[in-house]
Parts: C-alpha cells; sequence; structure tokens
C-alpha cells in the first residue's frame, strides 16, 4: 500500500526516511552512522510531539479520515481472542457496511459491532463506505439483542460519514430503523461501552452510539453534521469546512468538555495509522476498564444510569 502522508505530517515523514536512508547506508556499507542516526530520531520525537501536540480541529478530521487508519476488523482481530462473525437482519439481507458478532476478550464474553470501511475502490463500495443500510442498524440490534438474551456486554466501535441517505434505504426505513436502535440500546439491560475510531458523523453514528460509556480516540470527531455539511448550510460553501471544525467543536477534548463522552482514549504516538498493534492495546486497556466498573451495576441500575445520562446532556428550559 502506497503511504499516504498529510500536509502537517510531512516534516516527520522527511526525517524518517532520512533515517532510515542512513540505517541502510550503515548497514550496506559498514559506515558508522549511530550518532547521527540517533540525533535524528530525538529530533524527529521532539518534531512530532510539538506538531500532534498543536494539532487544529480540522487536521484531527484529517486524522480520524486517514485511509490507512485501523478500521474496525483491524481493531476486532487485535483486541479480540476469538471473534465469530453473524451476517444478516433476517428481514432484508446483510449490510457489509457493519461487522458483528460474538467475541471473547480475555476471560469475558461480549458481543462487538462496528462499522467497517474499506481500502481499496473494490472494498469501499462494498462496505459502501461505511455508510449502513436499514438492515446493518437491524442487523447490529440482533446482535445486540442477543447480548442482552446471553448477557453478555456491548462493545460499539463508530465509524462512519452518516447513515446512507439513498432512496432505497429511505424507503426500507431508514430513519425508523435508527429510531429503534436508540430505544432498544437505552433499555438493554446489559453494559453497553461505545467507542468512537474514526469518524462520527450524525445519526449514522448515533444509531450505535448509545451506551454507559461513550470512549473517543484522541484523533476522531463526533458530530451532528460534516463540517462540509455546515458549511454547505451556513454560508452554501463547503470549501468553509475548516471554519465550521472550529465552530462545531467536533474533537475528543471538546465534546469531553462539554459531558457528551467520558473518556479520551489515547492514540500511539504520530496517530493510530502509525501502530495497528499500539492502538489497539490502548483501546482494550480501556474498555476492559469500564466493563469491570459496569459489571458491577445491577440491569435496573445500568439502565437508569443511561437513561439519567443522556437527559442531563445539553442546557434547555422547560
Amino acid at each position: 500500500m502506497t503511504e499516504y502522508v498529510l500536509e502537517f505530517e510531512k516534516p516527520i515523514v522527511e526525517l524518517e526516511k532520512r533515517i532510515k536512508g542512513m540505517k541502510e547506508l550503515s548497514e550496506n556499507e559498514s559506515v558508522e552512522l549511530s550518532e547521527e542516526i540517533e540525533r535524528l530520531e530525538e529530533k524527529v520525537s521532539k518534531l512530532r510531539d510539538e506538531i500532534f501536540s498543536k494539532l487544529t480541529r480540522w487536521q484531527r478530521v484529517h486524522l480520524a479520515r486517514h485511509p490507512q487508519r485501523p478500521y474496525t476488523r483491524d481493531y476486532i482481530e487485535r483486541m479480540t481472542d476469538t471473534f465469530f462473525e453473524i451476517h444478516g437482519d433476517r428481514a432484508f439481507g446483510d449490510d457489509p457496511a457493519i461487522v458483528g458478532g460474538i467475541a471473547r476478550i480475555g476471560g469475558r464474553k461480549v458481543v462487538i459491532i462496528g462499522q467497517q470501511k474499506g481500502r481499496t475502490t473494490k472494498q469501499k463500495l462494498h462496505r459502501n463506505f461505511g455508510m449502513m443500510h436499514p438492515e446493518g442498524y437491524r442487523k447490529a440490534l440482533r446482535i445486540m439483542n442477543l447480548a442482552a438474551k446471553f448477557n453478555r456486554p456491548i462493545i460499539s466501535l463508530i465509524d462512519t460519514p452518516g447513515a446512507f441517505p439513498g432512496i432505497g434505504a429511505e424507503e426500507r426505513g431508514q430513519a425508523a430503523a435508527i429510531a429503534r436502535n436508540l430505544l432498544e440500546m437505552s433499555q438493554l439491560p446489559v453494559p453497553i461501552v461505545v467507542a468512537v475510531i474514526g469518524e462520527g458523523a450524525s445519526g449514522g453514528a448515533l444509531g450505535i452510539g448509545v451506551g454507559d460509556r461513550i470512549l473517543m480516540l484522541e484523533n476522531t470527531w463526533y458530530s451532528v453534521i460534516s463540517p462540509e455539511g455546515c458549511a454547505a448550510i451556513l454560508w452554501h460553501d463547503s470549501t468553509k469546512a475548516e471554519q465550521a471544525a472550529e465552530a462545531l467543536k467536533l474533537t475528543a477534548p471538546d465534546l469531553l468538555e462539554l459531558g457528551v463522552i467520558d473518556k479520551v482514549v489515547k492514540e500511539p504516538n504520530g496517530g493510530a495509522h502509525r501502530n495497528y498493534d499500539e492502538a489497539a492495546k490502548l483501546l482494550r486497556e480501556s474498555i476492559e476498564a469500564e466493563l469491570t466498573e459496569l459489571e458491577k451495576l445491577s440491569p435496573e441500575q445500568l439502565v437508569d444510569a443511561r437513561i439519567e445520562k443522556y437527559t442531563n446532556m445539553g442546557f434547555y428550559e422547560e
């Protein structure tokens, strides 16, 4: 796969290429360059820390969309010890935009669902760019009801630019499918941990996003609308997406401050796309810690706390 480099990553990547070249030269030609290599490695580490400590909201949006960022199946492969995928909604068909099934993480039996994007053109079309159809939401609910029946915690991974807006999806009840999931998820008597691993756009994300704990990876976004969509509506100009991203306050630190999410999960230095194994390890540890706390609560306490959590969000007057 060709390496994809964001504009603000270029200084880091250029230094890393220099280091790689010097290491190859040192090995192949027996040239002593260890001091120079060590100096450059220290420099690239400081540069990475400096750049990633000052990322704008728009830059984090780009990181969340990075084509080499780990997707749901990458996390499932690395976080679970066993995984048995479940297909179909038993009404219309199987939606490849969402993956879900029964899994084991350590000694804990869980169900895990998550939106799946593709990398190649063929995969992107097959997965519909991670945009779910109504049958996808119904498949997710089928799997979550299975979790409730067998008393298994639910892990939900969000990564979507939105629910699919096509005519066929509307004809098959897109809005009703999402609404049904919101209602059912609010009342499921098992722990639910939701993690935004990439993009979290609108009802497409919220349709599998109601939970007891909401986590976001460090370089992700979660909002009622994409920056481009917001800019197109407010200014009739999608090129003002960067300005919209700042106004929306859609990054993990923003939403933690607003009380919409419960925790920001650190990513490997340079972003999750730099180290899949480390990203999965950090996410797994955070999810397991949350589940350990939630499993202390009775089903009634879980549901009551979940409803109270969402009732208390936002500001309103009666």
